[in-house]
């Protein structure tokens, strides 16, 4: 890839996405738009449900920006929305029950795919909001779109709702492989056109989330993780060839080698679970890699968050690296603790 023209704005998470080093480390982190900022809560009780600030793109658009407005060491801003859209723009009722989270009606093991009636438009103002943060974004920030892989959207699909083990979605991807797999093509379809439209609409790098990977043996992993994703990615890059794409496979362990050497991701994101020296050894040298706080060290702060910053820095020191939790912030993290964590990684205090 040929040098980058000098008078476009130096971005540093999309220079360690082509495989630079950069000092200190570029950061954002996941869900870091959302419960543990006041101003957030403040605008959801003003606008209503979780749905109603997806579907209102000003709302959407400054819960976006609002944690660079509060950190703006950050590098990266992601887009507020939610991985179930696209299973909404295939056809299914999407609802949010409080306290129990998501629900997506019919179910596929009540009903067939073909059942479904497709709402593309379902996703226009979600390009709306990725055009009003993109016009808004500091020259220097990143815009960072995003999506479900298949198989995460899909357990949603199949059982309606998240479960701990994904049990029934397990149980149709050995008992009707075929059917399965045709609701995987049509999510990969789908997600494949959602992601495409982010970029045009302003996002600059993508990252897919497969909250539920762990729970599949390495065989299914193979054919429901690695297989889609390698699929996806390689659509993505034919019609998008300068977008890098994130691949999120939450709970892989040993299996994220496999995944980081086929799917043809660009980097990798470590949940907190995974030993961030075994990656730096595992994982192929040039590859960058994000991440992997736990979430619950940050809400510890003192010692423990320093200790566990350090090893994450230390671990990735030879490599490209974009630091981030493992998953999500936490809804009661102090904000001093935030602020802390931006300091140890920005200016090493």
């Amino acid at each position: 890839m040929g040098s980058k023209p000098t008078d476009l704005p130096d971005k540093p998470l999309l220079a360690v996405l082509r495989g630079e080093r950069r000092d200190p480390a570029p950061m954002w982190m996941m869900r870091q738009a959302g419960r543990y900022l006041p101003e957030y809560r403040e605008l959801r009780a003003e606008k209503g449900g979780f749905l109603d600030l997806v579907y209102d793109s000003d709302a959407a658009a400054e819960i976006t920006l609002q944690p660079l407005k509060r950190f703006p060491q950050l590098d990266a801003a992601i887009l507020f929305s939610d991985i179930l859209i696209v299973p909404f723009a295939i056809g299914q009722n999407l609802s949010f029950v409080t306290g129990e989270g998501p629900r997506l009606t019919p179910t596929l093991l009540s009903s067939e795919l073909d059942q479904l009636t497709a709402y593309s438009a379902r996703l226009d103002p979600i390009y709306e909001t990725v055009r009003k943060v993109k016009a808004a974004l500091a020259p220097d920030k990143t815009l960072i779109g995003f999506a479900g892989s298949p198989w995460t959207v899909a357990t949603y699909m199949v059982a309606g709702q998240g479960s701990r083990d994904q049990g029934e979605t397990r149980r149709l991807a050995y008992a009707d492989p075929n059917k399965f797999g045709a609701i995987i093509s049509r999510i990969e379809e789908a997600t494949l056109d959602y992601l495409s439209g982010q970029v045009k609409a302003g996002a600059e790098a993508l990252q897919l989330f497969d909250s539920w990977a762990g729970s599949l043996s390495p065989a299914q992993f193979e054919k429901w993780v690695i297989g889609p994703t390698k699929r996806l990615v390689s659509a993505l890059r034919k019609r998008h060839p300068q977008v890098p794409v994130i691949g999120f496979p939450k709970g892989a362990g040993s299996k994220l080698a496999a995944y980081a050497n086929e799917t043809g991701v660009n980097a990798i994101g470590l949940d907190e679970t995974v030993d961030p020296v075994w990656a730096a050894k595992e994982l192929p040298a040039s590859l960058p890699v994000q991440g992997n706080l736990d979430p619950l060290a940050l809400i510890a702060g003192g010692a423990d968050l320093r200790a566990a910053v350090k090893r994450i820095l230390d671990a990735f020191a030879g490599r490209p690296h974009i630091f981030n939790l493992g998953h999500g912030i936490l809804q009661d993290t102090p904000i001093a603790n935030v602020e802390r964590l931006v300091a140890l990684v920005k200016g090493g205090k």
